[in-house]
């Protein structure tokens, strides 16, 4: 008989630590505010985006990992944000998941069949889905902004350590996601209390649902914008800013907002006096333990917090499309090189001693905002972008281009696209879209 020697996890239902380990470090990519933290399915490596405002793991583009196996399938219907019809999914249980030395034998997902259900463009790195609630429940997740880790911590052993410096606030846990109660500052003379569900799924700063009554009126100077994708479809709404946003004593001012429209959302989206959500432009700002099990959270500001908050000035919005090849004259006819410049690209070509082709990302402008710098100067959605003030950028990640056309007020962008086989170039002076 052959006996194997491993650690003891159990059978239950739920994330579970080898027993005796009070903790499990686990590190992170911080990407357009959103944390990317590596899980096996079943065997699979795959990327998950941390989202705190799911309720169950959601698998998707999962197209070109063949090697997946599910469990236990079955056909459902799946809702969500966005206002399109409910979409076509599956149900699988009894799935094994593996974060580091976290294990879960039993763990249901859901898959989206939809193949435009995809971040992965729009982050520039493969996504695959994202996890929230069931991570939450089982332990008190201590996340690192700033260093880009997070601690799972077994709530048994776990004890809050004594800081002068952090602040602790109650949470309420309703239909499996988390609410901390905090004040908006508008253009009125008394801050507004307000009811926020927590979102690391979420990119943006603050999402609040319009209320003249209560004092949440969409601010004058704002513009209609695309805030994101739901699983039903896309989200639109205004995007201005607000004088400030406080919890606890903590107050961030002249922050971003937006108000989506509501048509996106179901009655049960403003369930329980929810005025909003907060995401993870605010919550980057932060060391902050979420503790499900004690029904609290803890913040402690980080070297974010004064940082002033990014503001899409040219208008642009970017996402990969594919790849493309790109040429390089790496030597003249004497063996001298001229070109040494590293880049993404996993393929490359030698041809001759003089010219290396290099197989890079592709970098399309996905959607223009009206009125923007971008458009009055003439780019176009579907443009692809070849350099930035002469940087050629297929050496770049998707957000250090968007950080190089969103540098500062007054400064002038030359980028130089594609379309239809000619390269054009074009000027524009960047400028808030609000005072």
């Amino acid at each position: 008989m052959l006996t194997l020697c491993i650690p003891f996890y159990g059978l239950t239902q739920g994330f579970e630590l080898p027993n005796g380990k009070k903790f499990e470090k686990v590190n992170f990519k911080l990407i357009n505010n959103l944390i990317i933290i590596p899980i096996e399915v079943n065997g699979a490596k795959l990327s998950f985006i941390l989202d705190s405002g799911v309720s169950k793991p959601i698998l998707f583009n999962v197209s070109g990992q063949d090697s997946i196996q599910l469990r236990n399938v079955s056909e459902i219907t799946i809702s969500g944000l966005g206002g399109g019809e409910p979409i076509k999914g599956l149900s699988s249980k009894e799935n094994f998941f593996k974060l580091e030395e976290i294990r879960n034998f039993k763990q249901l997902l859901y898959v989206v069949l939809d193949k435009e259900m995809n971040f992965s463009p729009s982050l520039g790195i493969p996504i695959h889905g994202i996890i929230g609630y069931d991570l939450f429940r089982d332990f008190v997740v201590e996340i690192n902004y700033s260093s880009e880790y997070i601690k799972f911590h077994d709530p048994e052993f776990y004890s809050e350590k004594e800081n002068t410096k952090s602040q602790t606030l109650p949470l309420s846990i309703r239909r499996n996601k988390a609410y901390v109660e905090g004040s908006v500052g508008l253009n009125t003379a008394n801050d507004v209390p307000v009811n926020l569900l927590i979102d690391t799924g979420s990119s943006d700063a603050v999402w609040l649902f319009k209320d003249e009554g209560k004092g949440l009126g969409i601010p004058k100077q704002n513009y209609q914008d695309f805030l994101g994708q739901g699983l039903n479809g896309s989200i639109f709404g205004k995007r201005t800013k607000v004088n400030r946003i406080s919890l606890g004593d903590f107050a961030l001012k002249d922050a971003k907002a937006a108000f989506p429209d509501m048509e996106t959302f179901s009655t049960s989206a403003i369930i329980g006096n929810r005025n909003g959500s907060i995401g993870g432009a605010i919550l980057k700002r932060f060391n902050i333990v979420f503790n499900y099990p004690a029904k609290e959270i803890t913040l402690k500001k980080n070297r974010h917090f004064s940082a002033p908050f990014q503001y899409n000035m040219c208008g642009l919005q970017l996402q990969h499309n594919g790849v493309r090849y790109i040429a390089d004259r790496i030597a003249n006819s004497s063996g001298v090189v001229m070109n040494s410049e590293k880049t993404f690209g996993n393929v490359q070509i030698l041809m001759g001693n003089q010219t290396r082709l290099s197989l890079v990302p592709e970098i399309i402008v996905s959607g223009i905002r009206a009125g923007s710098p971008a458009e009055e100067a003439g780019l176009k959605e579907g443009d692809i972008i070849l350099a930035v003030n002469g940087k050629r950028i297929h050496s770049y990640k998707l957000q250090e281009v968007m950080k190089m056309l969103n540098e500062k007020e007054g400064k002038r962008i030359k980028v130089l696209i594609e379309r239809y086989n000619k390269d054009l170039l074009f000027s524009f002076v960047l400028k808030k879209a609000f005072k």
